[in-house]
């Protein structure tokens, strides 16, 4: 059986996506408030336990918790729940539930969708918030990757046309996660490879949001379009794919940091990662069996892989949706015998680069106007390197 390669086993390094044109956008003048970072963030290094690469690893921490902010404050615009009598308060400091015909759609998946979107939002911005504050505590400077705001949102009524980071309306989402966390005997680690859940999501183009006022509505019997029911369930899978990114980043980094105060930082943070993770990862499996053009979501618990039309137990133990604990599979040295982990963990696999190459092969940064990355891809990728070649101290 020929397997789809995943994103997170190709070798990835600045230099190879610099040659496939991964990271267009042009050369971008990083301001002196990021250059100056390591310069300033130093200069009484002596006085703190707080190493050089703990503060690079919490830097590119806090700008890829800015991006995740980004795109899930434009998930909860137009999806998230807003506050109810009698019911826990709405915090977020924005409207949201502006589509109420896309939270239609949501719903399939789960009826509490609209509260977990709101949730995850709103710790996401968390986490931005912290990570910088803690950086600012250690005598080290915050980052803000606002002056890369320039994506268009949603043109739905209601959405504020401000610049974004992110671009949530031409994704290319790899749902290999769903059978590597099903896998008993392949790990990234060991260079394992894995098939989509949804193969259609890893070709062309989808978008995750309606991207106006003409995808939203109704017929006479209330239903949503199949259209809309699409956009829908390619969110529900995208919330677990960006997810299950950060429950490997945190682990990959936390090898890598020396003070026990940012060790605790990115092992209490990274857990509510995973926390994400396992809820939409959940979620995604009750997306049921529809087309949109050249997008199905097939069914996945009749024992038949989605990607060769093959029965097999193979394909029931690769694809049945409730199967979302993570199976027991290789770790450090075969030998040990399988034992149920997150994967990836390692810099290769699920460090900084790897994230940030994660991110761009998603489309989250495609500008359609020129159909090239925005400036920020330079700047994630300078900070991820720095992160990555971090070392622990002793």
């Amino acid at each position: 059986m020929e397997k789809e390669k995943s994103f997170m086993n190709r070798s990835v390094n600045r230099r190879s996506l610099l040659k496939t044109g991964a990271l267009a956008g042009g050369a971008v003048a990083i301001g002196a408030g990021l250059a100056g970072t390591a310069t300033s963030a130093f200069a009484d290094e002596s006085k703190s336990r707080v190493t050089k690469g703990d503060i690079a690893i919490l830097t590119f921490l806090s700008a890829l918790e800015q991006v995740e902010a980004d795109l899930w404050i434009q998930y909860a615009e137009l999806g998230g729940a807003t506050t109810q009598k009698n019911s826990s308060p709405i915090d977020i400091p924005f409207k949201t539930g502006l589509a109420p015909d896309y939270i239609t759609g949501l719903l399939v998946l789960d009826g509490d969708m609209p509260q977990y979107i709101a949730d995850n939002t709103d710790d996401e911005i968390s986490h931005h918030r912290f990570l910088n504050n803690y950086l600012e505590s250690k005598g080290a400077k915050q980052i803000d990757l606002s002056s890369f705001a320039s994506l268009p949102p949603s043109q739905v009524t209601g959405v504020p046309q401000t610049g974004r980071l992110t671009n949530l309306q031409n994704l290319t989402i790899d749902t290999s996660w769903w059978t590597r966390y099903r896998s008993d005997s392949a790990n990234p680690d060991f260079g394992g490879t894995f098939e989509n859940a949804v193969p259609d999501l890893a070709k062309g183009q989808h978008s995750a949001i309606p991207v106006s006022n003409a995808d939203l509505g109704v017929d006479g019997n209330g239903n949503i379009s199949n259209h809309l029911q699409a956009i829908a369930f390619t969110a529900g899978f995208h919330f677990a794919f960006i997810e299950q990114g950060g429950s490997s980043l945190y682990p990959a980094l936390a090898q890598k940091v020396t003070d026990l105060e940012v060790l605790r930082v990115l092992l209490s943070i990274g857990g509510s990662e995973i926390m994400h993770f396992q809820t939409w990862h959940d979620k995604a499996g009750n997306a049921t069996n529809i087309t949109d053009g050249n997008l199905t979501f097939p069914k996945l618990n009749i024992g038949v892989d989605p990607n060769t039309g093959v029965a097999s137990t193979d394909a029931a133990n690769s694809f049945q949706t409730n199967l979302i604990m993570p199976e027991p599979t290789l770790f450090l040295d075969p030998k040990l015998g399988p034992v149920s982990i997150i994967r990836p963990t390692s810099t290769a696999q699920g460090g900084a680069v790897a994230s940030v190459v994660s991110f761009v092969k998603d489309g989250l940064f495609l500008d359609p106007a020129t159909g090239q990355n925005t400036g920020i891809v330079n700047v994630l990728m300078r900070l991820a390197e720095e992160a990555d070649e971090a070392r622990r101290g002793f």
